[in-house]
């Protein structure tokens, strides 16, 4: 097939979103279909053969758009609509992969152009801006409306939870949906980093350091917690570490946490090797955090916070689960940190967990059935085989 990716996010950039567009890119510019892909201006080369990149031009004020809703993001969409419409009016595409609130733009263009849509969801958008912004109970009813509108113009959805799984077939009865979850991003020996190397055991958690992400209750209970360890964070922008350090001048702990800021996603194995301990302290959100996946694969125990953000993938088999609470991870931490059985015992279940569930090539597995047994007869079904789409218009 001939397939159209509106990617609304910088790409390439090493961070959550972008990394699965990249993954789903991989695989199904693999199996010969041949991809045009829409993106922001910031990022880097993906490097994908079979994959054809444009970009929304650069244009003032439009760099540096963070995870979430902005009005740069917000801008940079409105911009991708025409360059959208378009390429599907100069090509013959049999489909569209909308990611997130690219959707409202595959379903505004499909009367125009027949061309059908999967529904590519990464976090519930009504969801995501109630959490950040404290919306009115109305006007969260009103997106989560146009959210569900999105889900049932689609041909299929791709999620990256059970929860969200569960959400769309809630908007849309009887629609496909297929869950890929994220997958490990360590690959191959690991080199130990030279700036991270400490005489205590090590707390680690890596990425961004938004307030969903729950790291100032991280530093509360580390404040908290039993024994000697150094709690390490790699991530995060200046603004953020600022806010976070003062925290733990405030509680006492500065001498012992350690802001690394941002590292290249490629050695993220490497400083996973350096901790004792990982964690995802995350407070808010429906997605499963993509480190957890790295974390699991890490050969380290994982503590983390016992929500369903977590509970989808997580339980006490291969992770020490908390309440979100500082005293609750106080316990954990001093938890995992006296006992070196328990630590081993989660560490390696976790390390079969995702051999069996969350490897590339189950993740692979599940995008490739979807794709030949499911979203190619619905496309039968509509009369729009592949490289049709024209003559059907």
């Amino acid at each position: 097939m001939r397939i159209l990716i509106l990617a609304p996010q910088p790409f390439f950039v090493p961070r959550g979103t972008p990394i699965a567009v990249r993954a789903l890119m991989k695989v199904l510019a693999a199996q010969g279909h041949q991809i045009d892909a829409i993106c922001f201006a910031e990022g880097g080369d993906p490097d994908i053969p079979g994959v054809r990149l444009s970009r929304v031009p650069a244009l003032p004020g439009l760099r540096a758009v963070p995870p979430g809703f902005s009005l740069k993001k917000a801008t940079c969409d409105a911009i991708m609509l025409p360059m959208a419409a378009w390429r599907l009016w100069r090509g013959d595409f049999d489909l569209v992969i909308a990611v997130e609130e690219a959707a409202f733009l595959a379903l505004a263009l499909k009367p125009l152009f027949g061309v059908p849509y999967i529904y590519d969801v990464d976090s519930s958008i009504p969801e995501q801006l109630s959490d950040k912004f404290s919306l009115p109970g109305w006007l969260t009813g009103l997106l989560s409306r146009a959210e569900a509108r999105g889900a049932r113009g689609a041909i299929g959805a791709i999620t990256c939870c059970r929860a969200l799984e569960v959400l769309i077939k809630g908007y849309a009865p009887g629609l496909p949906v297929q869950t890929l979850e994220d997958v490990t991003l360590i690959s191959g020996a690991t080199t130990p980093p030279g700036d991270c190397s400490f005489a205590e055991p090590v707390i680690m958690y890596i990425g961004n350091l938004e307030s969903y992400q729950g790291v100032d209750l991280l530093i509360r209970g580390f404040a908290r917690s039993e024994g000697l360890a150094r709690l390490v964070i790699i991530g995060g922008t200046p603004s953020h570490i600022d806010d976070l350090r003062t925290l733990a001048v405030e509680l006492g702990v500065a001498d012992r946490v350690s802001f690394l800021g941002p590292r290249p996603v490629e050695r993220i194995g490497d400083y996973l090797s350096q901790a004792d301990i990982v964690v995802s302290p995350r407070t808010q959100g429906r997605n499963t955090p993509m480190k957890v996946y790295s974390y699991l694969d890490s050969g380290r125990p994982l503590l983390a916070t016992r929500l369903p953000t977590h509970t989808q993938v997580l339980d006490d088999d291969i992770a020490l689960l908390v309440d979100p609470t500082p005293e609750d991870m106080a316990r954990g931490i001093t938890t995992l940190l006296s006992d070196s059985a328990r630590r081993n015992k989660l560490a390696e279940q976790a390390r079969r967990r995702v051999a069996a569930e969350f490897s590339p090539e189950a993740f692979k597995r599940k995008l490739t059935l979807f794709m030949e047994n499911i979203i190619a007869t619905r496309l039968e079904k509509r009369d729009l085989a592949p490289h049709q789409t024209h003559a059907a218009k």
